[in-house]
Order: C-alpha cells, then sequence, then structure tokens
C-alpha cells in the first residue's frame, strides 16, 4: 500500500493543511503499518502552495524507521531538491496525453523525456546506500479528458523511452477514472511486453466512476504489488477536468485483509487516522465506505503475510 493523500489528496483541496498536521497523520499512518507514503511534491509554491513544506515534511518522514519516503517531482530541479531533502522515491509523471502534458506539466513528450534523462543522471550520481527509487509515471494511460483514448503504440513507445531515460521502473496512472477491470489487465500486458514484469508493479487508480477496487482486484490478478490510494479518497488532478476521487485507503486494505491478503495494516488503527485529517480539513468531504459500515463482526485480519 502506497498512500498519496499527503501529495494527490491535499493538491486537490483548497484548504493548506498546517505542517504539524501533516506531521501528525504521517506518523500516526506509519504506526498504523503503511510502509510508503508520498508525502509531498518539489512544485513551486506559487503553483501548489498546498505542498510549500514538502523539504520539511520529507525530513520529518525520514525520522520514521521503516517508512519509504516517497515524492512526486514534475522536473530535474524539483528531483534535485527530493534528492537533497534524502527521499527515498521519486515519481515523474509523463502523461501519455501530450495535451495533459502541457497542462499539467507545460512540458511536451520530449522535454519530460529530456528531462527524466537528466534525473537519471541525477539519481546514478548519488551513492547506492543513499540512491532513491526512480519511477516513471505514465498518466493518463486509459484515456485522457481532454484528448480522449491513447493509441497503445503512443503508450508503449513512452514506456520505453522513460525506461531508457534511467527509470528503474513505470507505473501506471488511471488519472482521469476511464479504467475498467478488462482495459486494467490489458494496458498491463502491453506494457509489460515492452519494459519487462519486473520493470511494472505498481498502479494508481481513481474510483470516478465507482470501479476503483475492481480496477485494484484486476490489476492484482496480473501480479501487480504496489496499490497508490487515499485516505478517505481524497485527491484528483487539478488539470484534468472532471478527474475526481482516489480509492479510499480504508476500503482497499478491508478488501485485501477480507481476501485473505495480510497487508500488514491495522485496519482500526488505520481508522483512528482519519480523525487526524477530519479534524484538519472539517471542511473537506472524506468518502469511504468502511468507516460508516465499521467491520463486519467477527472479522479477523489475514495471517499470512502477502505483498499488498
Amino acid at each position: 500500500m502506497s498512500e498519496v493523500g499527503p501529495r494527490d489528496g491535499l493538491q486537490s483541496v483548497s484548504t493548506i493543511m498546517p505542517t504539524d498536521a501533516k506531521k501528525a497523520w504521517i506518523a500516526a499512518e506509519a504506526a498504523a503499518g503503511v510502509r510508503e507514503i508520498e508525502v509531498g511534491s518539489f512544485v513551486p509554491a506559487k503553483l501548489l502552495p498546498q505542498l510549500a513544506d514538502t523539504a520539511e515534511v520529507v525530513a520529518f518522514a525520514k525520522s520514521i524507521p521503516g517508512l519509504t519516503v516517497a515524492v512526486l517531482v514534475p522536473n530535474a530541479r524539483g528531483a534535485a531538491a527530493a534528492i537533497m531533502a534524502g527521499a527515498d522515491k521519486i515519481t515523474l509523471p509523463l502523461s501519455v496525453s501530450e495535451t495533459h502534458s502541457l497542462a499539467n506539466l507545460r512540458r511536451t513528450h520530449v522535454q519530460v523525456i529530456d528531462e527524466a534523462v537528466e534525473i537519471g543522471r541525477l539519481v546514478r550520481g548519488v551513492p547506492a546506500e543513499r540512491r532513491p527509487h526512480f519511477e516513471g509515471s505514465l498518466s493518463t494511460a486509459f484515456g485522457c479528458t481532454l484528448e480522449g483514448a491513447i493509441p497503445d503504440a503512443q503508450i508503449a513507445r513512452l514506456a520505453a523511452a522513460l525506461m531508457d531515460a534511467g527509470c528503474d521502473e513505470v507505473g501506471l496512472s488511471d488519472t482521469t477514472g476511464y479504467a475498467d477491470p478488462a482495459a486494467v489487465k490489458r494496458l498491463i500486458k502491453l506494457v509489460r511486453g515492452v519494459v519487462g514484469d519486473q520493470a511494472l508493479t505498481g498502479i494508481h487508480l481513481h474510483n470516478t466512476r465507482g470501479l476503483g477496487l475492481a480496477n485494484a482486484l484486476a490489476a492484482l490478478d496480473t501480479g501487480l504489488t504496489t496499490f497508490d490510494a487515499s485516505l478517505g479518497g481524497i485527491g484528483g488532478c487539478p488539470f484534468a477536468p472532471g478527474a475526481s476521487g482516489n480509492i479510499v485507503t480504508e476500503d482497499l486494505v478491508f478488501m485485501l485483509e477480507a481476501m485473505g491478503l495480510r497487508t500488514g495494516i491495522d485496519i482500526d488503527r488505520l481508522l483512528e487516522v482519519r480523525r487526524v485529517v477530519t479534524d484538519a480539513l472539517p471542511q473537506e468531504e472524506m468518502f469511504g465506505f468502511l468507516p460508516d459500515a465499521k467491520l463486519p463482526l467477527g472479522f479477523a485480519p489475514a495471517t499470512v503475510l502477502e505483498t499488498a
């Protein structure tokens, strides 16, 4: 489980969460057993003032034993700041829709790949014991609200270009919530055919049309092992009209545990984390079925640890 609420969630709400509240959120969720958290993004503060304190938040998160501290970067300058801050994982989004790429990063495909090449160089310059994992995320991979369906050949070409640029792996992102289970399986097979099974292990899904958990199950069936989710389902993409709603972390963890897949996350403690967020964002809507329905009577978490 990779919690993306402190980045994807907070970039999409108007309220600026106080830094101390972000730290409390991250600490509480790590204590509940979440082992990877995307804590922010190194973007100019004038563009996303909600994430202006990312360097301080990274420094705090790095003090939590066993936590993989992930960040999103839009370019090599952001990657350099992330490396300086000590981030464990860096994600560069490459929208397979060039229209969305221009809206989101103000860069063409060629320009983003050039940034990836430079980031790869920066990452390789870090001593191995401190070197961050470099992921290239194929955004709008299942379709774009600005451009529609994206040709398979274009997705495959960009996946290969990211790996050639120096990425350790690529990830798939349903930025607009267009995916369905069949499309998830088909696209995973397509991209793995280009980059190899080991270079595609994670997926970022939205629940915009109510298919988030179904899509996660389809990805699980293909062998993917890392799933992005956001506490309370907050999040979306401000540059993709109509894109909203990440998978709810609480609901996804419950589904996996109910299936017998041990996530290592304490559901009761995870539900308590929700209060930390709602107290800091009282005017923002939170989503999820489990927080309202509660755990079934007699529910017991899985006993066999699996990767999820």
